[in-house]
């Protein structure tokens, strides 16, 4: 992964951030790494635990950022997910796996966020 890309990645956290702060969402954790893959963002509102990934792209070269986030990225989300849990008590929790897409092009960012894409 090129600086470029981590420059752009660790931007679309902190902007992920922001509006989550902004909407009343506490951040529990950031960049939650397992042995099943890494989460870009845990945070709780009204008892509600979010997995959430963050995907930043400067282009629609490759399609829209939330396109990346697949099946398979699910999976390992609610595996670490689930890992997360083992190790820390929230009982009676809804779960909920969130993404947030952010396109940053020529200057205008673009931010879209679905809080329950598992549902």
């Amino acid at each position: 992964m090129s600086l470029y890309q981590k420059n752009l990645g660790k931007t679309g956290e902190d902007l992920a951030l922001d509006f989550l702060k902004s909407h009343n969402y506490f951040v529990l954790e950031k960049n939650f790494r397992s042995k099943f893959g890494e989460i870009d963002i845990i945070a709780e509102k009204n008892h509600s635990l979010y997995f959430i990934e963050v995907k930043t792209r400067s282009n629609l070269n490759h399609g829209a950022p939330y396109e990346a986030v697949n099946k398979r990225k699910i999976y390992h989300i609610k595996k670490a997910a689930q890992y997360y849990l083992l190790k820390n008590k929230f009982e009676a929790y809804k779960l909920k796996v969130a993404v947030f897409s952010i396109l940053i092009e020529n200057g205008k960012v673009d931010i879209k966020f679905w809080d329950d894409i598992d549902n």
